[in-house]
């Protein structure tokens, strides 16, 4: 039989993947290291499990202690599925900025999590740093393991990511491209592809508002670099001792949109549902194809699993409210927008009076008028008070058959809602499109003032 005795020995050995759509302009062979195949969905399990097996080899906790750690999500989850299978409590500290669906994770595996203020500074006692730093001293038997400054977070990748990378590219790779964070992945696997051939150029993906890139190239760490930013799993305000900047040939800072656009295209052209980190690690790379030929190989990192994203980089709402998405707003998107999607319509036998009446409890101004499930015109508020008071003879008592207009046009659901101009008019005040579902949805002036 084919088996692993616990979870923990599925972690590592991920596969490299070709990418083809979203790097058409780059001339170089690029590979994906696809770490969500790791059991926690990202390649913090590599350093998660190394850093928890060093604190037990060196006796900094006991059995049925507690390991306590400031992360954005996914070193929480390695560290939760270790202690799982170890029969160790945790506690994660973690920012404000991160999202819901990686805290809820957390809590899924047994974790408790604290969620600390992301604009302040690392010594600030709400920070996420320095309430882990502090649980530490007054929890008794436990340990912060802080990957930041843990060692044990490099050599795991120096151990695994690298030599697994050598091997899956037999050697060719020419390029490894990265997100930088706590440092460990890209300083643990140059550290081991140098050793191999100290050609291999390492390119790690910085965000505005981080001052990695400018440390690098300065030694000058500038506190005016710091701003906060939207990216979540790269870029620093402080200096892990994780970052081994001499293994490092060049940084490139990613824009919040950029990170996040990428990532998107990821899903959409190949396939591969992904984290933040991974758009920004695409997007660096695009944005340096002219330093690469056609003979390169390029290794990029991919840290984690888009499942963590869906409330953010993946909702199109979140997106829109940023300024991140730049397609244009459609009148399927109108519609998944809209609260009320109840086709209302009138037939011709319906008095002015009756016609009126629902106007007025569904707050609506115009309708669609049927015939056996088919559209054979329209009615508005403006026809039907122009019939009352049009003179003697004429009441709310009527039917409407004499004053039903021309059908409102029917467009496709895929039209974008700024070519809606040619349609809609003083005198023809709404559209009708059909759903997937074949369900009718009347669009009004007003519904695309509520979207735009």
């Amino acid at each position: 039989m084919d088996y692993k005795e616990n979870i923990l020995e599925t972690i590592g050995n991920t596969p490299m993947v070709k990418l083809n759509a979203t790097v058409t302009d780059v001339p170089a062979l690029v590979l994906g290291k696809v770490e969500t195949f790791n059991p926690g969905n990202s390649i913090k399990d590599r350093m998660a499990l190394k850093m928890v097996e060093d604190a037990e080899k060196e006796g900094r906790i006991k059995p049925g202690g507690t390991f306590i750690e400031c992360t954005s999500g996914n070193t929480g989850m390695g560290i939760a599925l270790a202690a799982a299978v170890k029969g160790y409590k945790c506690i994660f500290t973690t920012s404000d900025k991160q999202s819901k669906e990686k805290m809820d994770i957390l809590k899924a595996v047994g974790a408790e999590v604290i969620v600390c203020p992301t604009n302040v500074t690392p010594d600030d006692p709400r920070s996420y740093y320095s309430v882990a730093e502090k649980l530490s001293k007054e929890i008794p038997n436990s340990a912060w393991l802080n990957q930041y400054d843990n060692l044990s977070n490099r050599t795991a990748h120096y151990e695994s990511t690298g030599p697994e990378i050598w091997k899956q590219t037999d050697g060719k790779v020419t390029h490894i491209v990265v997100g930088v964070g706590t440092g460990g992945t890209i300083s643990g696997v140059a550290k081991y592809l140098k050793e191999q051939n100290p050609n291999i150029k390492i390119w790690g993906i910085d965000t505005y508002g981080s001052v990695f890139k400018k440390f690098h190239e300065t030694g000058e760490f500038d506190e005016k670099e710091i701003y906060p930013y939207i990216t979540e799993g790269i870029g620093e305000d402080i200096l892990p001792k994780n970052v081994d900047f001499s293994l490092i040939d060049h940084f490139e800072k990613v824009s919040d949109k950029d990170g996040a656009v990428y990532a998107r295209r990821l899903a959409r052209e190949e396939g591969i549902l992904l984290g933040y980190s991974a758009g920004s690690a695409v997007a660096g790379l695009v944005q340096l194809k002219d330093k690469l030929t056609k003979d390169d190989v390029v290794v990029v990192i991919f840290h984690d699993h888009g499942s963590r994203y869906v409330g953010k980089i993946y909702n199109d709402e979140w997106m829109r409210e940023r300024g991140f998405l730049d397609t244009e707003i459609k009148i399927k998107d109108l519609i998944e927008g809209k609260k009320d999607v109840h086709f209302i319509s009138a037939t011709k036998s319906q008095s002015v009076k009756d016609v009126l009446t629902i106007m007025k409890d569904n707050d609506i101004s115009q309708m669609p008028v049927m015939e056996e499930e088919e559209i054979v015109g329209s009615i508005t508020e403006r026809s039907l008070l122009n019939h009352i008071l049009g003179g003697e003879g004429k009441g709310p008592e009527d039917s409407i058959s004499d004053i039903v207009g021309t059908p409102f046009p029917t467009v496709e659901i895929d039209t974008a809602l700024n070519k809606l101009n040619r349609y809609i008019s003083r005198e023809n005040p709404a559209v009708i499109a059909k759903d997937m579902t074949g369900r009718m949805h009347v669009i009004t002036q007003y519904d695309i003032i509520q979207a735009l």
